[in-house]
């Protein structure tokens, strides 16, 4: 029974709490299972709550907190994971951090709150690198998150741990955040689906950023259907987030369930060579990509002019790394990581022109792509510019043969998205000659985000991929050409 439970989808799963036929606690407990048995082989979820959880279920389970039980996203009571980089009340949440290795926050972040009120049950904080900066999931507090498809190599980053207990099915849902591929990155190398929402679709809470669009929380599932109804729950106006917006009157749920084939698309492997992405790669998405066709979607390949908003995006986010670890690198400068403090001094080293050309940069690279939707309905890329690479590497070294100088040099497939403000989603296509997941980058304008997970869930049946997981951690070597 437990190991059936774990095979469920979050949809079917809710769709059993909601009849009764399964209780939250019996979720709980085999979520309970599948961690002991996978933990020990891929080190996702360091800090679990399951007492907590079971507490919360038990008063579901007396009729009490069920405010939202007739809201779009009401989980019934399905157990899902945080990332560790937000507030659980009463649970341990380091940030990845060994200065907050023991902090316990009185208050959960707001977003946890609303997806406790629409009856999701927290079970675990997700693995992160050290306040979410990195390709690759480890710090100094509870080590290395692996990837399960190869436990040699890196799930990504920064939400690689939420990733790696989709995919192993230690969690129905988890939640993440993204700034330069966060949530996308590691559904790509783990085989799920995650989704960058709009600016302003989802709270975002507590942070001091409040006015800079590039950091979102946002879902990640086992299928886009899943995926729809985790942002369900997640969307809609806070008090706390000056530029959330109400949820749509359609649900993404019934987008989901009503989904037509976009008319036309624009598919690029790599801007035009504007951007180095793995050889194969590219062949595996160009090729995947076509497969819309089969639905009677045109399919052309075209790219916007990338420009310079690579080094635009640096810029800007720096500015972010100084609002966020200013203050702290202060006074705990040699417990925080060097490429933090590189981001941060590169922050404080910038005069105030290279600021305001990197905003000029970025909405010239906005109006770009709003140039592009005149024509078509989504733009598509590779999800990440290279496979899965050494869990003992902070980022790859090389991408098709380019040498990569910083951490976040492999990034600007999903940086530039992120500058624009669109929705994006993560969506497996694949896997290289190698046996590593392979995936899509599938763009929509902003605030469409019903349309984007339409068709990535028509494109999921296409590809019959989400049928796979989840899966049991395999043990493999890097390959010799990484």
């Amino acid at each position: 029974m437990p190991d059936a439970l774990v095979h469920l989808t979050a949809t079917e799963a809710v769709m059993r709490l909601k009849t009764g036929e399964v209780t939250p606690l019996e979720l709980i407990d085999a979520a309970a299972a599948r961690i002991a048995a996978v933990e020990p082989a891929v080190n996702a979820l360091p800090t679990q709550c399951l007492d907590r959880a079971r507490e919360h279920a038990k008063a579901l389970m007396r009729e009490e907190r069920r405010e939202a039980a007739g809201e779009a996203g009401w989980l019934a009571g399905l157990p899902v994971t945080i990332k560790d980089l937000t507030d659980v009340a009463g649970v341990r949440t380091t940030y990845g951090s060994p200065i907050f290795a023991n902090h316990v926050p009185e208050k959960s972040h707001p977003i946890v709150e609303r997806i406790e009120r629409k009856g999701g049950i927290v079970i675990a904080k997700s693995n992160t690198p050290e306040f979410g900066a990195g390709g690759s999931t480890f710090n100094e507090v509870f080590g290395r998150t692996r990837n399960p498809w190869n436990t040699s190599l890196t799930c990504a980053g920064s939400t690689g741990g939420g990733a790696v207990a989709l995919a192993t099915g230690e969690a129905w849902l988890s939640h993440g955040t993204d700034h330069g591929g966060s949530l996308r990155r590691p559904g790509t190398y783990c085989s799920v689906v995650g989704l960058r929402p709009s600016v302003g679709r989802v709270t975002r809470g507590t942070s001091n950023n409040l006015f800079a669009p590039n950091s979102v929380h946002g879902p990640m599932a086992r299928n886009v259907p899943d995926l729809a109804l985790f942002l369900d729950a997640m969307a809609g106006w806070c008090p706390f987030d000056p530029l959330t917006c109400d949820a749509p009157a359609v649900s993404f749920s019934q987008a989901v369930a009503a989904a037509r084939a976009p008319k036309r698309v624009a598919f690029s492997a790599d801007f035009n060579g504007q951007t180095p992405v793995d050889h194969e790669t590219r062949e595996i998405c160009a090729k995947a990509v076509r497969r819309l066709e089969e639905l009677g979607c045109v399919v052309d390949e075209f790219a916007p002019d990338l420009g310079a908003i690579d080094e635009a995006f640096m810029v800007l986010r720096s500015q972010y790394f100084i609002v966020s670890h200013a203050k702290l690198m202060e006074t705990h400068r040699n417990q925080i990581k060097p490429d933090i403090i590189w981001n941060t001094e590169k922050g404080l080293a910038q005069k105030p022109e290279q600021i305001a050309w990197a905003d000029i940069e970025r909405a010239a690279f906005y109006r770009r792509m709003v140039a592009l939707f005149e024509t078509y309905d989504l733009f598509i890329t590779p999800g990440a510019a290279t496979p899965a690479f050494d869990v003992n590497l902070r980022f790859p070294t090389h991408v098709d043969g380019k040498k990569l100088e910083n951490y976040m040099a492999a990034s600007t497939l999903n940086a530039a998205i992120t500058m624009t403000g669109c929705p994006a989603l993560a969506v497996p296509c694949g896997f290289d000659q190698y046996g590593r997941p392979v995936g899509i980058q599938m763009v929509a304008p902003h605030k469409q985000e019903g349309r984007l997970l339409a068709t990535g869930a028509l494109f999921e049946q296409l590809t019959g991929l989400h049928k796979l997981l989840p899966i049991l951690p395999r043990e493999g070597t890097v390959p010799s050409s990484i």
